[in-house]
């Protein structure tokens, strides 16, 4: 529970989190050692490792290769059942809860129980909310689900509070990868008013002064992926930041 518990900690403190949300069908291995170099600079305090769709093999790989260049938490966002690798550190036991595919509620995670009970990954229950960020995005198209819209507040709060009360121990908004705005901060504001757990939000976040509306809005965690894919000088003012402080 090392990685569930410093995040837990670091929520009841007000300490903020920075991960950077890694696809392995668009990070080449042999970038790996470079990319890190940038990384470990940075105010990032975690590293996601996941996609809708991901070749096999493609994340063992690529975890292995990051393994070896830092010493940060790796953290499973698998799309499905075969993303999984004992030889990451944790993994978000996702279930999207924004939709109604019995397939991401519950069938993906009764396929990977068994494989899970023979690893030593650190397993995390999350409830998933994919919140609309204006286009159509892999989790949306794969998984066969309508996201929430993004002026429907009340469903998001209601949808995240409901996922505590199941039991998750985390929650995670997320507007998707490629989306072209992130997760309205009043949604943020008022489903951290809501729940008790940490709260994690990504998707649409593309500069710093975003980032920093988000953890103002009472995200404990924010993961950015796209930014970093588009614009590599963000690692630069990340450097300039350490929000973990």
């Amino acid at each position: 529970m090392r990685i569930l518990s410093e995040i837990i900690q670091s929520h009841t403190e007000g300490k903020k989190l920075l991960a950077i949300l890694i696809d392995p069908d668009k990070m080449e291995v042999s970038n790996v050692a470079s990319f890190f170099s940038e990384v470990n600079r940075s105010a990032i305090t975690h590293i996601l490792v996941g996609g809708s769709e991901v070749a096999h093999g493609k994340t063992e790989t690529l975890v292995k290769k990051i393994k070896e260049q830092t010493t940060l938490p790796i953290v499973l966002f698998p799309g499905d059942v075969s993303q999984i690798t004992e030889y990451a550190d944790g993994l978000l036991f996702l279930s999207l809860l924004s939709g109604e595919n019995p397939e991401y509620l519950v069938a993906q995670q009764v396929k990977a129980a068994h494989q899970l009970k023979e690893t030593s990954l650190e397993v995390m229950p999350t409830g998933y909310l994919l919140i609309d960020g204006g286009v159509e995005t892999a989790v949306q198209r794969v998984s066969e689900t309508a996201p929430i819209a993004n002026s429907d507040i009340d469903r998001a709060v209601d949808t995240a509070y409901a996922a505590q009360l199941m039991g998750k121990q985390l929650v995670y908004l997320e507007a998707g990868s490629g989306a072209v705005q992130s997760v309205p901060v009043e949604m943020i504001r008022r489903t951290k008013a809501m729940i008790s757990i940490p709260l994690i939000v990504g998707g649409g976040i593309r500069d710093v002064e975003t980032l920093e509306n988000i953890y103002a809005a009472g995200a404990d965690m924010v993961v950015i992926g796209t930014a970093f894919e588009q614009d590599a000088r963000f690692f630069e003012q990340l450097q300039l930041k350490r929000y973990s402080l």
